[in-house]
């Protein structure tokens, strides 16, 4: 009876190792998507904050000669 007992839980055991890895793997691959969208939406916006008020000094400027 313990000897059933033993080789269930080494099973379990397994199963729970393969669960663990696949689980660590899927968090890796959600914070990498994660960390990608952040850079692909963040990026651009902190490029605007240098681009967009030279933009529109150039756009009042050129206005402001007509």
């Amino acid at each position: 009876m313990e000897e059933e007992i033993k080789i269930r839980l080494d099973a379990q055991d397994e199963l729970l190792n393969k669960i663990y890895k696949s689980t660590e793997k899927t968090r890796k691959y959600f914070m990498w998507t994660l960390i990608i969208t952040l850079v692909v939406f963040f990026l651009p916006l902190v490029g605007l904050l240098f681009i967009l008020p030279n933009f529109i000094n150039t756009y009042i400027s050129a206005l402001g000669g007509l």
